[in-house]
């Protein structure tokens, strides 16, 4: 199967392992040597409409993507850390 870098980016990743929504695919990091697609990167979920940035990057290497689906991409990777991290908003914290 050959896709386009436009429709990778249309469909939604989720991890097998947690069951999660990821996120839709914002980049992919290619070996310029090979030519080869080396992984795929989801963009950290923006805090407070991206006024406090974003959370990490998730960067799924090629061996850990099992399936690319019409609508989704199921991938498997230990990482739970960077796919479950939430982080609360205090106003507390603001006032430090």
């Amino acid at each position: 199967m050959i896709c386009s870098f436009t429709s990778i980016r249309n469909k939604e990743v989720v991890n097998l392992k947690t069951g999660l929504k990821i996120g839709y695919v914002d980049d992919i990091e290619i070996d310029t040597m090979s030519g080869s697609v080396v992984s795929l990167v989801v963009f950290g979920k923006a805090r407070a409409f991206g006024i406090m940035g974003r959370d990490e990057d998730i960067i799924i290497k090629c061996k850990d993507i099992e399936l690319i689906g019409e609508d989704t991409i199921l991938v498997r990777f230990d990482n739970d850390a960077v796919c479950t991290k939430s982080r609360t908003f205090c106003v507390e914290n603001l006032l430090k």
